[in-house]
């Protein structure tokens, strides 16, 4: 792998080590949260921030993500965001659900980390609904939707504007995490690899324009 990634891990117990959805590879430097704050980034190309990260400390730390992502970096956060820490990104909003295809997700045109994935697969697990996503957040108007409900709000997105990086926004657990279900959504994990190599390049080539 051609770039290198650094993971927080809100030591939870349906954290990122926790018996919900383990890491499958080792290609993320994981640390414990708290230690952000003392962690040297200039040698990080992408920084993972999944669910159940404290937010409030994050809030804190927003300066440094910022500065972070004035580098021409990336960030990508899994969750439900209610704080002010991510630049661009408005608040996690529940999805409006009447009944179970309230939470059917859709990929967008533009996804490649989502190609070939169905509807079904994300949508259900072990027959209930829900898993996925339970919701969304405010988008900017110039983010690049990846993932949306049936009703258009955006599940995730890709925003290049915000500031001179990168910042994905996923409503929902770890993309990481999606693998060895043997169904479609095990390629989300791969394709997500291959999204972040190609935005690291591209991120890098126009630093040196």
């Amino acid at each position: 792998m051609s770039f290198s990634m650094l993971k927080l891990d809100p030591g939870h117990a349906f954290g990122v080590n926790g018996r919900m959805q383990k890491d499958t590879g080792d290609e993320a430097r994981i640390i414990e949260q708290y230690d952000f704050a003392q962690e040297d980034l200039n040698e990080v190309d992408v920084l993972i921030i999944p669910n159940f990260i404290d937010q409030e400390f994050l809030y804190r730390q927003q300066e440094k993500i910022a500065a972070f992502l004035a580098k021409k970096k990336i960030v990508v956060y899994c969750g439900h965001l209610f704080r002010e820490w991510l630049p661009g990104c408005g608040p996690f909003m529940p999805q409006l659900i009447r009944n179970y295809k309230d939470y059917e997700v859709f990929p967008t045109e533009q996804s490649v980390i989502f190609e070939g994935v169905t509807t079904a697969d994300m949508t259900f697990k072990k027959g209930v609904a829900g898993f996925f996503a339970r919701g969304y957040h405010h988008a900017p108007a110039h983010a690049e939707v990846l993932l949306t409900f049936a009703n258009g709000k955006p599940v995730t997105y890709v925003d290049r504007c915000s500031t001179n990086g990168t910042i994905l926004v996923h409503a929902g657990r770890d993309l990481l995490g999606y693998a060895d279900e043997n169904k479609s959504t095990d390629l989300i994990r791969p394709q997500f690899l291959a999204w972040l190599e190609a935005e690291v390049q591209a991120l890098k080539e126009d630093g040196e324009q």
